[in-house]
């Protein structure tokens, strides 16, 4: 039997190889370890890469893979707060700017 981070691998793999204009990915690497989830978000960015006619829809609480979207939607309890670029986002100063901040506090290391 496959295990979760297998399954979710499989269902990534599937969702790609159908080269679909629009790919809506929930929460795609929950069940995997590090060096999957960069390499699935290293091949989501690569079928993309720019192109105006391919749409990534991506659901996520990791805010890193999320910064080089070209644009980001925050929502709470159902509701558009804030939009735009990471940096533009990050320059707000809200919602999505404590998130990230949050979260890439824990990999920051005291001296």
């Amino acid at each position: 039997d496959l295990s979760g981070g297998q399954w979710q691998r499989m269902s990534v793999a599937r969702g790609l190889y159908r080269d679909a204009p629009v790919v809506i990915a929930d929460e795609p690497t929950a069940a995997l370890d590090a060096r999957a989830e960069h390499a699935v978000f290293a091949t989501l960015h690569g079928r993309t890469g720019g192109a105006a006619e391919r749409i990534t829809v991506l659901v996520t609480h990791r805010l890193a893979n999320v910064r080089f979207a070209d644009q980001i939607l925050v929502l709470e309890r159902g509701r558009l707060i804030e939009h735009g670029r990471h940096d533009q986002l990050m320059a707000l100063g809200g919602v999505y700017h404590e998130l990230f901040t949050l979260q890439a506090g824990a990999y920051t290391v005291p001296a």
